[in-house]
């Protein structure tokens, strides 16, 4: 199976995908720490993650899926929402939570 093809399915099969450095107890950089602090904020307690540090695969190929060059990305219902400035503007203006749904 291709790595597109498990990203794919990961991003579609959960209603919530952080892709991250580390794991959400202990991310690996803090803008993965901001990540998981604002969907926690919006009340998001359980979502899938993944940590990119783990696998150099996944690492490049949800940057080749996404069309976007850095991590964290957030997935939402199989939709691609941003990096962490992104999920800053929205938690910030309320939209965030709108998108998670809560």
């Amino acid at each position: 199976m291709s790595v597109q093809t498990v990203i794919d399915q990961q991003v579609k099969g959960h209603s919530v995908v952080l892709y991250m450095k580390g794991s959400p107890d202990f991310p690996q950089c803090g803008f993965s720490a901001n990540a998981v602090r604002l969907l926690r904020q919006c009340g998001v307690q359980d979502f899938f993650s993944v940590d990119v540090l783990q696998d150099p695969d996944i690492r490049q190929g949800i940057k080749t899926y996404s069309n976007w060059p850095t991590i964290p990305q957030l997935y939402v219902k199989g939709e691609f929402i941003g990096g962490s400035d992104i999920m800053n503007e929205l938690f910030q203006n309320g939209e965030l939570k709108k998108l998670l749904g809560v």
